[in-house]
């Protein structure tokens, strides 16, 4: 399903840059000097999706209390991310993978070439640009939000 694995834990995360929800570019590699925590959904509007964002959305101050930046990553366009976080009051930014169709998603092993939509994928990201913690879930499963504070806990470690 997925071209290529996930980057290794203590390697350089990949570099990208994808438009926000505002058409603002947002380049990883000048995010550096603060945590960046990057979350891959399949689809704006769909029922996991938005239960694990909002879940994230409810959850914001444990990221913020970090230092760590959010990012929700979809092959949307950034259209219907807008509207779906102006829908659901999401605070954190939605960068769109659209064009070229998944590339970023790709880079981090986590497009699914045969449906043209990212797995469910997580990654922190230190302040330097290294991956520290990463997990994909199948189709179906929504991520645990108590992983996600375990790695933020991990941070000051």
């Amino acid at each position: 399903m997925t071209e290529q694995p996930a980057p290794l834990i203590g390697a350089p995360a990949p570099d990208f840059t994808l438009t926000d929800t505002h058409g603002t570019p947002v380049t990883l590699s000048t995010l550096r000097g603060a945590p960046v925590v990057l979350v891959f959904v399949p689809f704006a509007f769909s029922g996991i999706c938005t239960g694990e964002l909002c879940e994230l959305r409810d959850n914001i101050a444990a990221f913020e209390q970090a230092g760590v930046r959010l990012f929700a990553v979809s092959c949307d366009p950034t259209f219907s991310q807008r509207a779906w976080a102006e829908q659901e009051g999401y605070t954190f930014d939605l960068l769109s993978d659209f064009w070229p169709h998944g590339e970023v998603a790709r880079a981090y092993g986590v497009f699914d070439a045969e449906r043209g939509r990212a797995l469910r994928g997580s990654f922190l990201i230190d302040a330097d640009g290294v991956l520290r913690w990463s997990v994909v879930n199948p189709a179906g499963q929504a991520r645990d939000l108590a992983a996600y504070q375990a790695a933020l806990d991990g941070l000051t470690v």
